[in-house]
């Protein structure tokens, strides 16, 4: 059991005193002198499908020093800048981003999504011209967003757990940053009976819609893994992660070249993410490996072919060996 605690980023410094117009909102936030970097943002960012564990795995690398959990970022555009849980230093935190990114209005909304970042955008012939018409731009702000953010954060390491696949052939064109690539992959069974839960704000998917979805989501994946460079991506099972996270962080913290110490799991403070699912409503919480919901023998069968493919994925980060840096 980690008996340490690693200190979370809460924000830069504030003038508490101030009203919360949009200027003055902006205003409070100060950024540190070691906010202006001169290198390059670097960006671990986690792929996968949906449901797959992306928020609990952000906020956990969020704990480890000097690095900063901002959430789903591919959502800025989509809520024109305002994150989707509530908050008087999330809020403040956003707005303060939002100021520094140099226009970004003329794509709020979900054009981009649906062009750019959504797997299903690819069969789409009649959204291609309007995808060339965007990328630049689409590009251009990317990059701002990650800058405002380091700037913002006071650290130039931002995890960004967005997980769409061609969101990432969008960032690896992108000269200006430092692009890590985090492929994380839940048991296709569970991923299947989380779509299928209730309980949840989103909309449900049907077993058959999931399975359908998970294809095409690997299929991405695994090409845009492959294309990434080796010494830049890791493969991490969530399964893996819940069962041994010190060694699992251990390994991307190695890989990504950030040395910071793995955080008290029992006490991972959320941060302030841009976007989540509900897990980010708490202020703290503790890692646990709940056991899994009832498995479905078709998705079994449908999805096996990627339980092949993924098993030889290389480089993966390993639970059954401690943390070896600088390992190839």
């Amino acid at each position: 059991m980690i008996t340490s605690r690693t200190k979370q980023y809460l924000g830069p410094k504030m003038n508490v005193d101030r009203d919360t117009s949009p200027a003055k909102v902006a205003a409070d936030f100060e950024p540190e002198p070691a906010a202006k970097h001169s290198t390059k943002p670097k960006i671990i960012y986690v792929m996968g499908a949906g449901r797959s564990g992306s928020t609990i795995f952000g906020v956990a690398l969020g704990n480890c020093g000097s690095i900063f959990d901002a959430g789903e970022l591919e959502a800025w555009l989509r809520r024109s800048g305002v994150p989707n849980h509530g908050g008087a230093e999330r809020a403040r935190f956003w707005a303060s981003v939002q100021d520094r990114v140099t226009g970004g209005a003329d794509l709020f909304g979900d054009d981009a999504w649906r062009c750019l970042e959504h797997s299903s955008s690819l069969l789409r012939v009649d959204r291609w011209p309007r995808r060339r018409l965007l990328r630049n731009r689409y590009r251009q702000i990317a990059e701002e967003l990650y800058r405002a953010v380091v700037e913002v954060s006071g650290t130039a390491n931002i995890v960004d757990t967005s997980h769409y696949p061609l969101r990432v052939r969008e960032l690896q064109a992108l000269s200006n940053i430092d692009l890590y690539l985090i492929y994380l992959v839940r048991d296709a069974q569970d991923v299947v009976a989380s779509f299928d839960r209730r309980n949840v704000d989103q909309e449900p998917k049907s077993p058959a819609a999931t399975n359908l979805y998970l294809w095409m989501t690997h299929l991405l994946s695994v090409v845009i893994f492959l294309r990434h460079p080796r010494d830049r991506r890791l493969f991490v099972r969530h399964e893996d992660f819940m069962r041994s996270p010190e060694r699992v962080l251990g390994d991307v913290l190695a890989r990504i070249e950030v040395p910071a110490g793995v955080p008290d799991l029992t006490a991972l403070r959320t941060g302030i993410p841009f976007q989540g699912n509900r897990l980010l409503r708490a202020e703290v919480l503790a890692l646990r490996n709940d056991a899994s919901p009832g498995k479905r023998r078709v998705t079994k069968l449908v999805q096996s072919p990627w339980t092949i493919v993924h098993s030889r994925l290389r480089p993966s980060a390993s639970p059954s060996r401690a943390s070896k840096r600088g390992a190839p």
